[in-house]
C-alpha cells in the first residue's frame, strides 16, 4: 500500500506540473488572441494561473474534509515559492528588478499575509474568515486591471511581450481544446495526489498538516518553479519575481478563502506558531533583500521621476546570490524543524 500511495503521488505530481504548464499557456495564447492587454495576461491568467495546481489539490481536500492538507498546501507552497524557487534562481543568477508594480505589490504581499494569518487567531477558518480573504482577491484583482492599464510600458509587461513573441502561434479552437484538456488532468491527478498523501499520512502516523506543507507544497509549486527558471534563463528578472508574488498572493487569499468556504476548519497553535510565523519570516526576507530598490524607488516618486535616475539609467535592484543562499538555508532549518518537533515529542 506504501509503494502505491508512494508511486501516485510521483505520477500525479509530473501530470500535475504537465497538466497545469498546458494549461497557463493555453490560457495565455487565448487571451492574447481575444485582444486581452499584455500585462493582464501576465499579471492575471499567468501570474495566477500557475497556482491553479494549489487552488485544485486544496478545494478537492477541502471537499474531503481533509483540511491540513489544504491549509498546509497554500502556506507551504508560499514558503517553497520565496524560500525555495526564488533562492535557487538568484543562487543560478543574480535578479535584478526593476518594475514598479512588482515594487508596489510586494507591501500588499506582507498585509496580505499578515491578514490571512490573523483571521485564525481565534484558532478556525470560519465561513466569514472565507468570505473575508476572497473580498480582499477581488479587490486585489481590480487593483491589478488597473494597474497594468496605468502603467503602460513597465519592464513586466516588456518581459511578458518578449516571453509571448517566444511563444508558439495558435488558435481559439486549440487553445481552448488545451484548456479543457489541462483542467482535466489537474483535476484527475489532484485526486490521486490528495489520495495517495492521506495514505502516507497515516501509515507513517504524521498530521495531513506536515504532508501538505512538504511534500505537496513542493509539487504544486514545480509551475513555478519551471516559470522562474524559464524566465532567469531568458534574463526576464522582473517576471520571476512576479510570478512569485502573484502565486503567494492567490494562494493566501483564493486558495485558502475557497477552501474555508467550502469546508470550515480548525487552524492549531502549531501551525500558528511554526508555519505562520515561517511564511511571515520569509515574506520578510524578500522585502528585505528588495529594501534597496524599494528604497531608491520611494525617493524617485517624492522627486516624480519613476523611470530614471539623474544620469539616466533605469531604476533598479538586484537579489544577490548570497541573498538566495539565505533563503534557501531557511528554508532548510524549516524543514528540520518540522521533521525534529514530531522526534522530539515520539
Amino acid at each position: 500500500m506504501m509503494t502505491l500511495s508512494f508511486a501516485a503521488i510521483l505520477g500525479s505530481l509530473l501530470v500535475l506540473a504537465w497538466s497545469a504548464d498546458r494549461f497557463v499557456d493555453s490560457a495565455a495564447a487565448l487571451a492574447r488572441l481575444l485582444g486581452v492587454a499584455p500585462l493582464i495576461v501576465g499579471m492575471i491568467i499567468v501570474g495566477l494561473g500557475t497556482s491553479a495546481p494549489e487552488l485544485i489539490v486544496s478545494t478537492l481536500a477541502s471537499l474531503e474534509k481533509n483540511s491540513g492538507i489544504a491549509l498546509g498546501n497554500a502556506y507551504g507552497s508560499n514558503i517553497a515559492n520565496i524560500a525555495v524557487i526564488l533562492g535557487v534562481t538568484a543562487i543560478m543568477t543574480p535578479i535584478t528588478v526593476s518594475s514598479r508594480i512588482i515594487i508596489r505589490e510586494l507591501p500588499i504581499l506582507i498585509v496580505v499575509t499578515l491578514l490571512s494569518l490573523s483571521l485564525f487567531i481565534d484558532g478556525e477558518c470560519s465561513r466569514w474568515d472565507a468570505a473575508i480573504l476572497l473580498a480582499a482577491f477581488s479587490a486585489l484583482l481590480f487593483w491589478m486591471v488597473r494597474e497594468s492599464y496605468r502603467h503602460r510600458g513597465d519592464p513586466l509587461e516588456q518581459d511578458h511581450e518578449q516571453n509571448r513573441s517566444s511563444q508558439p502561434q495558435s488558435t481559439v479552437g486549440r487553445s481552448v481544446m488545451w484548456i479543457v484538456i489541462g483542467l482535466v488532468a489537474m483535476i484527475i491527478s489532484s485526486r490521486f495526489l490528495v489520495w495517495g498523501a492521506v495514505n502516507i499520512a497515516q501509515q507513517l502516523g504524521v498530521s495531513d498538516l506536515i504532508i501538505g506543507l512538504t511534500v505537496i507544497a513542493l509539487g504544486t509549486s514545480l509551475p513555478e518553479f519551471a516559470s522562474s527558471i524559464a524566465a532567469a534563463r531568458k534574463h526576464q528578472n522582473d517576471l520571476v519575481l512576479g510570478n512569485i508574488i502573484g502565486s503567494n498572493l492567490f494562494n493566501a487569499l483564493a486558495v485558502v478563502g475557497v477552501s474555508g468556504l467550502i469546508y470550515p476548519f480548525t487552524v492549531s497553535r502549531e501551525f500558528l506558531y511554526r508555519d505562520g510565523v515561517m511564511v511571515t519570516v520569509v515574506t520578510l526576507l524578500l522585502f528585505g533583500v528588495c529594501w534597496p530598490f524599494l528604497y531608491q524607488f520611494r525617493h524617485r516618486i517624492a522627486r516624480e521621476n519613476l523611470s530614471n535616475d539623474p544620469n539616466g539609467n533605469a531604476v533598479h535592484g538586484t537579489i544577490q546570490r548570497w541573498e538566495g543562499w539565505i533563503l534557501v538555508i531557511s528554508y532548510v532549518a524549516y524543514i528540520l524543524w518540522i521533521i525534529w518537533k514530531p522526534m522530539e515529542t515520539a
